[in-house]
């Protein structure tokens, strides 16, 4: 697991490897000592193998924290297994996938 934050005209968070209940952890508390200062943030998973159960509650949670501070979460480079995920959970009809 690696998680790479960067920060410029948006937010840019990169995880790396099993988006799951032990790393969905990590990588909350991580988001949560970050100031979020752009408007966009982006959630590169071109690395991203495998989101859970606990992976989609966090970006969830992300997204209403967003959008309660008029911000936009958009999550990007899903690979074949995580489309489908996002497909049969429907999350992609929820939150924005480009």
């Amino acid at each position: 697991m690696e998680i790479k934050i960067t920060h410029g005209s948006e937010m840019v968070i990169k995880f790396s490897g099993r988006l799951d209940t032990v790393s969905s952890l990590d990588l909350q508390k991580k988001i949560d000592s970050e100031e979020i200062k752009e408007d966009l943030v982006i959630f590169d998973m071109s690395e991203t193998e495998y989101i859970s159960s606990a992976g989609l509650r966090l970006l969830i949670s992300l997204n209403k924290t967003l959008n309660s501070q008029k911000k936009k979460l958009e999550i990007r480079s899903l690979n074949d297994v995580c489309k489908e995920v996002f497909r049969v959970t429907g999350f992609n009809n929820v939150l924005t996938v480009k």
